[in-house]
């Protein structure tokens, strides 16, 4: 019997509205106050980043994207950005279904990914400065959430 994945619709949906926000963004500059934590996978297959910061993240990072950012990219499937690392500008490449979370604090806002799109098992069969921290390990799979914001509250 077919039955309707509500939580990878769901998924979909909150992915779309972080690429169109950022795509905005990408358009037309951070707009007042806003500013993002982006909580990414630093293992998914696609991800694009330094070595040090791999290794230095080997699970999972948090970047902000506030004062200082260039090379905004957006696409269907995720986004490139260079950020400040310790005054050393570095490129990443963060596919969406990657990210754990992105939160914009200045008005409250938060989405939690508690499942992801690559499986980890499979691809083992086949053979993280001011601008980041990071963060508990990867959640287990399971449904959507809103993310509560209480972590980035000052």
């Amino acid at each position: 019997m077919r039955e309707i994945d509500y939580g990878n619709l769901m998924h979909k949906a909150m992915r779309g509205l972080i690429q169109t926000v950022l795509t905005d963004v990408s358009e037309n500059g951070l707009p007042g106050a806003h500013h993002f934590f982006i909580t990414f996978d630093t293992r998914h297959p696609e991800v694009e980043m330094a070595e040090w910061l791999k290794s230095r993240y080997p699970e999972e990072m948090t970047v902000v994207i506030q004062h200082w950012f260039e090379n905004l990219a957006v696409t269907d499937d995720g986004f490139s950005i260079t950020l400040n690392f310790g005054n050393s500008p570095e490129p990443l490449y963060i596919p969406f279904d990657a990210v754990h979370t992105f939160v914009d604090p200045s008005v409250e806002f938060g989405l939690r990914f508690e499942t992801q799109d690559f499986d980890e098992d499979e691809e083992e069969d086949e053979e993280e400065d001011e601008d980041q921290a990071p963060v508990a390990e990867a959640k287990p799979r399971g449904e959507a959430e809103v993310v509560s914001l209480d972590k980035w509250r000052k």
